[in-house]
């Protein structure tokens, strides 16, 4: 890039620039934190910087080549929402075929590598592909407030996959830590459209607050939050968790609850605000107890 002229440079950044903010990096980092935390979780005996290189690359692809074909399907909604207009779809910045043939080569590479580690950890991660881009973004997403239920399973398949690849099989702690995933995706998803309401109005997709209102939304917040809490402390009990570090999981846990009673019975958006960034910041806790608690 050196003996390149400084236009050419600027532009190369710039389109780089672009393509790394549609794989959305702080949600990839979280989804490959719980996926790690899975793997980690099975204190697996052959554990080595080659093996987490691997788990970590081939989740950090499928992750971001469904989030880069999740951007690409939604360049329309994208296009009407404030929130979203800017970004580099709608915005002009990278034509829908880069966009399609990025997400497309990302997700490919993903599963393939997956699938070369071991074919159940590749199938599980194929899975989470195919809930995310074609149940939810193509299927739901624009038909039923559901769709975060149903496709949210795409959010649990990351953890469920790196405790299969530990264990060499399905078992409970990874269906609870995907279940825990799915059960917290609620308390994120539904506090950022009550923010949001709007937009998303706009946009013609179908949410929670809109269609039952935002005290429902808010009651369904605050039963999946303390659904969520329960499936990490089971895991947390299941993986053998020391006291101290399953303590202050369950002080984690009773201090999301509290935000999201507090934001059920004095509701706000500076209250909505909070709960949203307090559920994303309690999901990388745990993770983080669950990677403590095995070294």
């Amino acid at each position: 890039m050196l003996g390149m002229p400084k236009n050419v440079r600027q532009s190369l950044r710039g389109r780089l620039r672009a393509y790394w903010t549609l794989i959305k990096s702080l949600q990839a980092l979280l989804l490959l934190i719980t996926g790690l935390a899975g793997y980690l979780s099975a204190r697996c005996p052959v554990t080595t910087l080659p093996a987490l290189l691997a788990l970590a690359g081939s989740l950090f692809l499928s992750i971001s080549g469904s989030t880069v074909l999740n951007m690409y399907f939604d360049r329309d909604i994208d296009a009407r929402m404030g929130r979203t207009c800017q970004r580099p779809l709608p915005a002009g910045l990278v034509a829908p075929w880069e966009a399609l043939t990025l997400g497309l080569i990302l997700s490919v590479a993903g599963v393939a590598w997956a699938c070369l580690v071991t074919p159940l950890y590749g199938t599980v991660i194929a899975a989470g592909v195919f809930f995310d881009v074609v149940v939810y973004t193509m299927w739901l997403k624009r038909r039923t407030p559901y769709s975060i239920v149903i496709g949210g399973v795409a959010g649990g398949m990351p953890a469920l996959a790196g405790r299969a690849l530990g264990v060499g099989r399905i078992d409970i702690v990874g269906l609870l830590l995907a279940l825990a995933v799915l059960l917290w995706i609620p308390t994120h998803i539904v506090t950022f459209s009550m923010r949001y309401h709007e937009d998303y109005q706009r946009g013609g997709i179908p949410i929670f607050p809109t269609i039952y209102g935002f005290g429902v939304a808010r009651g369904i917040i605050a039963s999946s939050t303390a659904a969520a809490s329960v499936a990490m402390l089971a895991v947390a009990v299941a993986i053998g968790m020391a006291r101290a570090h399953l303590g202050l999981l369950a002080a984690l846990s009773a201090g999301l609850l509290a935000v999201a009673v507090v934001s059920m019975a004095r509701p706000s958006q500076r209250a909505d605000l909070i709960l949203f960034k307090s559920a994303s910041l309690y999901m990388l806790g745990s993770m983080v107890f669950i990677v403590a608690a095995t070294v």
